[in-house]
């Protein structure tokens, strides 16, 4: 497998960020690493057309797509620092990927609850996705309002020479649920300012009615369908 320029790239961010010791053992492992996260990207590649696959299929039988976005991100070598750290597990190869399911990401922006559970039903129906974990944060939501349904599922990907078997964290949740996560990181981890209990409560009132919006947004889905 040839050195890319990508490689080289990933050699330098990760060998700049830790300390001495790891930076030797990442120095060393350095050709590996890369290797092993351009694999979690194909796999990253191959949830996302899955998805967009099914939501092909859906819009041809129900004439509109339950799929508003598909995005994917692959986890930054701070964030896996931090993970090894927060489970106490020595840097390897073999913890890396054993240990650390969430490296690839993908997030699926439904519009209606309904829809979560039904995309995700039909992907964990294929027979070649194996779900590995379940979170249902719509159901359960975080005790700071959070809702989304979380997966953890191992997909196989194919090389010119072997197959391998990948994990990928993937998160579903409706329109509503996105925007109001994505407001509530910007400001909960906005610099230099002190987020206060009174803060916290209010993005609870918020969360509530982005919840009751999803429930009445469904009522209103299930009316039209009823009267076509």
């Amino acid at each position: 497998m040839e050195w890319t320029q990508a490689d080289e790239k990933i050699k330098n961010d990760i060998v700049d960020f830790f300390d001495k010791d790891t930076t030797c053992w990442i120095e060393e492992k350095a050709k590996d690493i890369a290797k092993i996260m351009s694999y979690y990207r194909c796999a990253m590649m191959e949830i996302e057309t899955k998805f967009k696959v099914l939501n092909i299929e859906y819009s041809l039988k129900n004439d509109r797509n339950p799929i508003s976005s598909i995005k994917t991100r692959l986890k930054d070598m701070q964030s896996i620092r931090g993970k090894f750290e927060r489970k106490s597990i020595k840097m390897s190869l073999e913890a890396l990927e054993k240990e650390i399911n969430d490296i690839a990401g993908v997030r699926v922006v439904c519009s209606f609850p309904a829809d979560v559970y039904e995309i995700a039903e039909a992907l964990l129906k294929q027979d070649d996705v194996r779900l590995i974990e379940m979170k249902d944060y719509i159901k359960n939501p975080k005790p700071n309002g959070y809702r989304s349904l979380h997966i953890i599922v191992e997909i196989p990907i194919f090389l010119s020479a072997e197959k391998k078997l990948m994990k990928v964290e993937i998160q579903l949740r409706t329109i509503a649920m996105d925007f109001w996560a994505s407001l509530e990181h910007q400001l909960r981890y906005k610099k230099d300012v002190e987020f206060t209990e009174e803060m916290a409560h209010e993005l609870m009132e918020c969360a509530s009615i982005s919840a009751t919006l999803d429930e009445r947004m469904d009522k209103l889905r299930n009316s039209v369908g009823n009267n076509e």
